[in-house]
């Protein structure tokens, strides 16, 4: 792939523990820097702390929801590119997110491919931040 990963810090937001685990170590062999959060609290208070070139965000999760969680990142950092999880196909929650400016959203199970080539298409600086 020509198009390698520089100092991208991806911030990944999904309550399936496993599922975040194995997305950020495929992530890291790549290049990418991964933070995972497993609830929309965790992500905020990250979101506060960090910057992120790029979020992943599932839909569905306990508590706050991916729509939610969508709002508070766009008042943090309203350029933020975030791309959203959806392993249930809800239409309308992924035009909400759409409408709100997510990137693109990704239905599950995910083609690790075509999400690692969405991340280093929407994330922002082109990863050549450091």
């Amino acid at each position: 792939m020509s198009d390698t990963p520089r100092n991208i810090r991806l911030l990944i937001v999904d309550d399936e523990k496993g599922f975040t685990e194995v997305l950020a170590k495929r992530m890291t062999r790549r290049g990418i820097a991964a933070t995972t959060a497993s609830s929309g609290e965790e992500a905020v208070r990250l979101l506060r702390g960090e910057d992120f070139d790029i979020a992943i965000l599932d839909l569905k999760l306990e508590g706050m929801d991916g729509v939610e969680i969508l709002k508070i990142f766009r008042l943090l950092d309203p350029e933020l590119p975030v791309l959203m999880l959806t392993g249930h196909g809800s239409e309308s929650a992924v035009k909400a997110s759409m409408r709100l400016g997510a990137a693109d959203y990704l239905s599950k199970p995910i083609d690790f491919e075509v999400l690692m080539a969405k991340v280093l298409r929407f994330a922002r600086s082109g990863g050549s931040q450091s």
